[in-house]
């Protein structure tokens, strides 16, 4: 069916709006901080096929493959065989999901009793259970990571509120208050969707409604192709590294050939280290996330809608066993970190093919930082996530202090964690001076977080990078501050953690966390003395550079 351009213009844009409002009602009617205050969650829309058309602005590696795993449920449950009141569930990392604590939820939008798409929502919920509250860092498999939950279909009538799949989440998880009530948001979140599509069909016809859906993912596939006609032709080489695997001090290589042709983007993993025994594997849902993003961001324009059509002209291929795309049952919790690094090994590659279009390394990592406690009352846990500085640019400084280009969480308020927890306090919380690599444009910077913990038997856990190997700039520009977690303790003792670890805390002991900055783009002595009088002025320099090089010379 063909749509005139004045109907397309209205409903493609509706759809977009429609997916932003669902983003919106997810995080507004969240109960955890993780959901609410980080904002680590996503929702969209899908058409009948199981292909992403619209999505909200948050989270892009919980979307980029969306709808891999919204088509795991459909090859198990036939869209011919849903009814109204069912929804479609899947966390399952090698049935294209994530890593456990990711669930997706798909609702089917029915219009004369016929499915034409679905409302689709994702949270990070802060405990599916697994081996230990909120985080299990000694995780051997994904079982010991918590609920597993295969592509599924339930009926919302049911099988939820106080039906047997409700019972069923709530008896395996540490806070149930807090993750049925964040599984209730993601239903609302799809609600909302499902309702604009059918005010829309309504209005315009189911059939013109999913005609534009595909002409959605059309028109983003032949601007993304377009923009590689434009790029320069040729094969590059990137690589980087994650510090450890948390048992050894051995790097795991990420390697990348990027190859540009006339109509499309291959990238391939070929030589990439195998999976490793702990948690940082990183399933190819994930994988294809990360390069997604990446060859977007540097390929395409920022108006080009990221839709399935988006993907059409970039392939991906991973090595099977690889640490980019495991076999089961490998742990995969900490899989934003090696994600990271594959979005890292492809940026420097086409850095040989537009330098003038990339960034430097940032600190580009997904720290996360869990703080438990079982009380008379139950488990309370404490999770977020924390990112660092960007990496410097041609055009412009790395941004300071934010979650890194493949996650985009929020930082929880600290008034915000006083009232939810009194196990613990923010002591201190501050950007560091002198943290980014400086550079023609420099890094962003990097921050720190105090906590003084305030009762007996709390347990950190955390997973982080960059502790070891410093963020590299780029065209001579310096390299980023590394990060560290120290803890010190009551009785005076100090002590550094590794990347990735899990420690019992008592009261009086104080968690010192940081995370470093971006590095930098181009020769720093290429800096504008503007720039440099800005960021002394800012406090973010504690010395002018340009006097220590003149009492070097």
């Amino acid at each position: 069916m063909s749509v005139n351009p004045i109907d397309y213009a209205v409903i493609s844009q509706a759809l977009i709006a429609a997916a932003r409002e669902m983003g919106a009602k997810l995080i507004r009617s969240a109960y955890s901080t993780i959901l609410r205050e980080a904002r680590d969650g996503s929702a969209g829309l899908m058409d009948r096929h199981g292909n992403t058309v619209a999505q909200a602005e948050l989270i892009p590696m919980q979307l980029g493959p969306i709808g891999m795993t919204l088509r795991a449920c459909l090859k198990r449950h036939p869209i011919e065989t849903l009814k109204e009141g069912d929804f479609l569930i899947n966390n399952d990392p090698f049935e294209g999901g994530q890593h456990i604590p990711d669930v997706f939820i798909f609702t089917p939008i029915f219009v004369d009793g016929k499915v034409v798409g679905f409302g689709a929502s994702v949270a990070h919920h802060l405990d599916l259970g697994g081996g230990a509250p909120g985080l299990n860092i000694h995780a051997s498999d994904v079982y010991q990571e918590g609920l597993r939950i295969p592509p599924s279909r339930y009926s919302y009538t049911t099988d939820w509120n106080g039906g047997s799949f409700e019972r069923l989440v709530t008896a395996n998880v540490r806070v149930p208050d807090l993750t049925i009530g964040d599984f209730n948001a993601q239903f609302a979140a799809n609600a909302i969707g499902a309702g604009r599509v059918r005010e829309l069909s309504a209005r315009y016809g189911a059939d013109a409604v999913m005609a534009v859906m595909a002409e959605m993912q059309d028109y983003s596939e032949r601007r993304v192709r377009a923009a590689i006609a434009q790029a320069p032709k040729g094969v590059y080489y990137g690589e980087d590294a994650v510090d450890d695997d948390g048992l050894s001090d051995t790097p795991l290589t990420i390697k990348t050939k990027v190859t540009i042709s006339d109509d499309g983007v291959e990238v391939d993993f070929e030589g990439t280290c195998a999976q490793v025994k702990r948690n940082l594997n990183c399933p190819y849902s994930s994988t294809l996330s990360a390069v997604l993003s990446c060859v977007k961001s540097v390929l395409t324009s920022p108006d080009i809608p990221y839709n399935e059509g988006m993907a059409r002209p970039i392939t991906v291929k991973v090595p099977y066993g690889s640490l980019m795309n495991p076999r089961p049952p490998a742990p995969v919790r900490a899989r934003m970190v090696p994600a990271f690094r594959a979005y890292n090994a492809v940026m420097k590659a086409l850095a040989q093919a537009l330098p003038d279009r990339v960034i430097a390394c940032g600190y580009d990592t997904t720290t996360a930082f869990c703080l438990s406690r079982l009380g008379e009352k139950g488990y309370s846990v404490y999770l977020e996530i924390f990112g660092g500085g960007y990496g410097g640019s041609k055009e412009a400084d790395g941004c300071d202090a934010v979650d890194g280009p493949l996650s985009n969480c929020s930082n929880a308020p600290v008034e915000s964690l006083d009232l939810d927890y009194d196990f613990f306090r923010v002591a201190a919380y501050a950007l560091d001076p002198d943290s980014f690599g400086m550079g023609a444009r420099r890094g962003g910077a990097g921050f720190g977080r105090r906590y003084a913990i305030t009762q007996d038997d709390v347990q950190l856990a955390i997973y982080s990078d960059r502790f070891r190997r410093a963020p590299e700039g780029l065209f001579g520009g310096e390299p980023g501050k590394m990060g560290y977690c120290r803890i010190h303790h009551v009785d005076g003792k100090v002590e550094d953690l590794r990347s990735k670890a899990a420690v019992d805390l008592k009261k009086g002991d104080v968690v010192e966390i940081f995370v470093g900055g971006g590095g930098g783009y181009g020769d720093p002595r290429d800096r504008p003395a503007h720039m440099l009088d800005r960021d002394l002025a800012d406090g973010m320099l504690r010395s002018d550079p340009r006097a220590r090089k003149l009492a070097a010379e």
